[in-house]
């Protein structure tokens, strides 16, 4: 299945994508696709549904994150084994972890923000984790059946912020509209084998990014384990796993977004992002 939530801002409807490409309308079924929707029982619920029964939506209604209520927003550093070389840091023993605000989270179109004095912003391509099942502690080979599904992820950064002002990441990651998520929360069985999926992301027409998730040094399954350990994960989480290489910062001479530029990028069956930057 391809989960979305579709209209105005705070005012998302839970929703499906059927095999056309049509919208299809779930809010008669769910309240809306927040954790409780997200767990086994849940989807298979879900999946049992045929589509054709359910409302059609007309036009092309704006996309929200396709998770509602949203705890934790965890994200996986220097992933990428060529990504930590551009960067001039070194390849980690152990997932680097920090997290992303959940109010930075939005819509997959939506407009990104560029911070009041931001000089340095850049964009990051990634794969997203969602979590269907509450995860403490648990094993790396069954890790993957606490995963509600995979979404595409812009892990948009300001790396004045995030490396040369002192302290930890986070800061320079959480500013708002800086997690684009979505269109679509894909899930598992339509994913298939998820650390082979191309991924790429160019701006103004031109590619910066182009990598495969099967190049990630943690798979998903390690990340989940690793993260499961540190916190309690919790349905509807989201946690998203590192970048290939091809950021701004990592060009001779670095290149970051201004106002007006246009981001677009997309991973294998999971869908495209567009956004347009702009001023506070």
């Amino acid at each position: 299945m391809k989960l979305l939530r579709y209209g105005p801002i705070g005012e998302e409807k839970p929703g499906l994508l059927d095999a056309e490409g049509q919208i299809r309308d779930l809010s008669r079924v769910v309240a809306d696709l927040d954790g409780h929707a997200l767990s086994p029982a849940a989807l298979q619920k879900l999946a049992s549904i045929d589509p054709k029964t359910l409302p059609s939506v007309s036009g092309a209604p704006r996309l929200g994150v396709p998770v509602a209520n949203v705890s934790k927003f965890i994200a996986i550093g220097l992933n990428f084994s060529d990504h930590a070389r551009e960067a001039n840091m070194a390849i980690p023993s152990e997932p680097i972890v920090f997290l992303k605000a959940p109010s930075c989270l939005c819509g997959p179109n939506d407009d990104v923000i560029q911070p009041k004095y931001s000089t340095k912003m850049d964009w990051e391509v990634e794969l997203g984790i969602v979590m269907g099942s509450k995860a403490q502690y648990v094993s790396v080979e069954d890790a993957l059946t606490y995963v509600a599904g995979y979404c595409l992820v812009n892990d948009v950064s300001e790396r004045n912020y995030q490396l040369e002002r002192g302290g930890q990441w986070d800061k320079g990651k959480g500013f708002d509209t800086f997690g684009p998520v979505g269109p679509y929360l894909v899930t598992p069985d339509e994913v298939g084998d998820v650390h082979r999926l191309d991924m790429w992301l160019d701006v103004n027409g031109e590619r910066m990014q182009s990598g495969n998730t099967s190049t990630m040094i943690f798979d998903c399954a390690k990340l989940v384990s690793y993260l499961s350990e540190c916190m309690t994960l919790l349905p509807g989480d989201i946690i998203t796993t590192g970048t290939p290489p091809g950021v701004g910062m990592g060009m001779k001479p670095p290149r970051y977004l201004k106002p007006g530029d246009i981001m677009t990028l997309g991973i294998e069956k999971l869908g495209e992002q567009r956004q347009r930057v702009v001023p506070y």
